[in-house]
């Protein structure tokens, strides 16, 4: 007679009926107590069944078409299950299990036995992998009244990059009582990042960090007795149940206090996410069922339905003068369009700038045929396919361009290594259409940069007059040399110049009201910090908001709202998560960011643009932005009041890599892609 069940259910409880919130239809009723859900590489839900009371009777069933059908049989008393690529990870009773899921034959092999724990195990609960490494964190919620509790971490054998490891795991103690006397009864655990471990504490209902560098543990929330499952979506917002009162709580941004968001069920057990990422599965233990509720936390919901748009091609029989589509030796030689602008004088003419250093204007008129060349800098502009984040970056005309005929461009000289510079350069005094490429005046050198990507590069003058540079910090993973938060650095920043007048031997000027002018050893230019890749930025033409995308690292892309000496976290968090051997959670001295989304979504963000135009008005407010790799466009829209997120919708994409937006002088927003053979490479949205 196996007495495991037995004791959970005294030792925690069952959940009181209370005034139970009405819940939805269960998607699946009459499974025989299911503990934990999660969701397989096939798409497929997978649920642990603990059975009866006997060993032998637990198992894992899947989810298919509705029905629950098991998978394999012949556990004890599964609780915690977690992918890692075709391996489910299972905790059953004093081990862990591994089952392959392509197999023909699935069968559950013994990864972990008691005795390769430091301590042997009383009651294994709660799994979560790092989904980069494949290392497993375990919980032991110990005799179930407070003691031997702990968290083990479970490191698998190195394997090929893109491989399942092979082999048995290295094990050892993260936490127990005798490195935090208040632990009481272990339960569920989630990754923060790569660098932390959330615990709920089933026994006190209190949400701990743990940072898996220091080992240190900070208290992060408290109130969530019987706490279970730990649930992020992909967005930073964190769902919390709990198996005794039958309750989920929602936190809507880490710092925040959880928010009851469902009650009424006998015991809300372990949680994920169904497949579209909007609802959260939830196994009620004791009634035997599996609901899917809503991932919404009351008064901080999300619109998440598509937007009745699509995207056309804008300009579709332009002709880029001087450009070929091949190369002379038969080669693609695809433009890529990296600004779109205007001149801000009136005349509504279009300015794209290409990456390989070629500035073309046109009027804005659908019918356009043919583009004229304003500036060709290609002498001098270091492109190259295989380092594809260098070239010409950013363009900005001078706010009283009509009378001063100035333009600045950021790009990477060509004739010097690891360099990125910022340059005025005037109108012709020959032909008012073009610009002078022999009056190039550097006014900053980016210089001595490690490595050839997170260049940033866009640069753009403020409703205050000033010109704002964004570079990142310096390249590859992780900014090994700290560069975003290094105030003598210029790297991982966003700068603010006065072009309108020289000083201390430079072509610009420092603004008086910079935020850093007078701290001794920091960059005076510095307006923000704490940056990994801003690729794009914009100003918000009505509320002159500094809105800024920053690419992530292993696993989050965010949006952020910038001000006057803001720290943006990186390298010490990534979005809302802690990040690196330095990690920090949420905290005061850091903005957080207004928006992030998960590598499930897409691995690098291109900024884009709140549109203010009138062509259609459904879009007034959004924030328009898209994913590099997955292609997906998006339009973000902020309560004004709170500015608190309230929409994040999808709009119809033509399959094409994002590589930036911009603005026409009326407000219009397009976004731009690698051209076709034919050079089109201008999207606009439309209804």
């Amino acid at each position: 007679m196996r007495i495991w069940l037995m004791l959970t259910l005294l030792a925690f409880g069952l959940a009181s009926d209370g005034l139970a919130a009405e819940l939805p239809k269960p998607l699946i009723r009459g499974l025989s107590n299911p503990e934990s859900v999660a969701v397989g590489p096939d798409r497929q839900m997978y649920v642990s069944i603990v059975g009866g009371t006997v060993d032998g009777d637990g198992s894992i069933a899947r989810i298919e078409n509705g029905k629950a059908t098991t998978f394999v049989s012949g556990l004890n008393d599964p609780k915690g299950i977690a992918f890692f690529q075709k391996y489910l990870f299972v905790t059953d009773v004093t081990r862990v299990l591994r089952i392959d899921v392509t197999a023909a034959t699935p069968k559950a092999e013994v990864w972990a036995d008691a005795d390769a724990f430091p301590k042997p195990p009383k009651f294994l609960n709660d799994v979560t992998i790092d989904a980069e490494s494949g290392t497993v964190f375990v919980s032991d919620s110990g005799d179930l009244k407070g003691s031997d509790g702990a968290v083990y971490r479970l490191t698998p054998p190195m394997a090929p990059k893109g491989q399942a490891p092979t082999g048995k795991p290295k094990i050892d103690l993260v936490l127990d009582s005798g490195k935090l006397k208040e632990l009481h009864t272990p339960n569920g655990l989630t990754m923060d990042g790569r660098s932390s471990l959330l615990l709920v504490d089933f026994g006190s209902g209190v949400l701990y960090r743990i940072d898996l560098n220091s080992g240190n543990v900070e208290k992060l929330a408290d109130g969530m007795e019987g706490g279970d499952g730990l649930t992020w979506n992909h967005h930073g917002q964190l769902y919390v149940s709990s198996w005794k009162s039958g309750k989920v709580w929602g936190i809507p941004r880490p710092g925040m206090k959880p928010i009851l968001m469902a009650e009424g069920l006998k015991s809300a057990a372990d949680t994920c996410l169904d497949v579209t990422g909007r609802l959260l599965l939830v196994p009620d233990m004791v009634n035997g069922d599996l609901y899917a509720l809503p991932a919404q936390i009351p008064g901080y919901e999300i619109q998440y339905e598509p937007l009745p748009l699509k995207t056309e091609v804008a300009f579709p029989n332009l002709k880029w003068t001087g450009w070929e589509s091949e190369t002379a030796d038969g080669r693609l030689n695809p433009l890529r369009p990296i600004v779109l602008t205007h001149f801000g004088d009136g005349s509504n003419q279009i300015v794209v700038a290409t990456q390989h250093g070629v500035v073309h204007t046109f009027p804005n008129d659908q019918a356009a045929t043919e583009t004229k060349i304003l500036l060709d800098i290609q002498d001098r502009v270091k492109y190259n396919d295989n380092t594809n984040e260098e070239g010409l970056l950013g363009l900005a005309f001078h706010p009283k361009y009509k009378s001063n005929g100035e333009v600045y461009v950021f790009y990477t000289p060509k004739k010097e290594n690891r360099v990125n510079v910022v340059s005025r350069f005037k109108r012709s005094a020959a032909d008012p259409m073009k610009i002078d490429p022999a009056s190039e005046e550097q006014l900053y050198r980016f210089e001595n940069r490690l490595f050839w990507n997170h260049d940033g590069g866009t640069i753009a003058f403020g409703p205050d007059g000033y010109l704002y540079i964004v570079h990142g910090d310096g390249g590859m993973g992780g900014d090994p040399k700290e560069n975003a938060q290094n105030l003598g650095s210029p790297y991982g920043k966003i700068l603010r110049i006065d072009v309108n007048s020289a000083s201390n031997g430079k072509k610009y000027s420092v603004p008086a009201d910079n935020p850093f002018v007078k701290s001794a050893g920091v960059l005076p230019e510095i307006w923000a910090y704490g940056i990994r890749n801003i690729w794009r930025m914009s100003f918000d033409r009505e509320t002159g908001k500094l809105w800024a995308a920053d690419v992530g690292q292993n696993l989050y892309e965010e949006i952020n709202q910038i001000h006057k000496g803001g720290n943006y976290g990186w390298n010490q968090r990534e979005a809302f998560h802690p990040f690196g051997p330095k990690a920090v959670g949420h905290n005061a001295k850091m903005h957080d960011p207004i928006w992030e989304y998960h590598h499930d979504l897409g691995k690098s963000i291109t900024g884009g643009s709140v549109y203010r135009g009138s062509r259609l008005p459904e879009l007034n407010g959004y924030y328009l932005y898209g994913d590099y790799v997955t292609m997906t466009l998006w339009a973000l829209k902020l309560d004004p009041k709170t500015n608190r997120a309230t929409a994040n919708r999808t709009i119809a994409n033509p399959g094409k890599a994002i590589l930036s937006f911009g603005e026409d002088e009326p407000g219009d927003v397009y976004f731009l892609s690698v051209s076709d053979a034919a050079g089109r490479g201008i999207y606009r949205f439309t209804k």
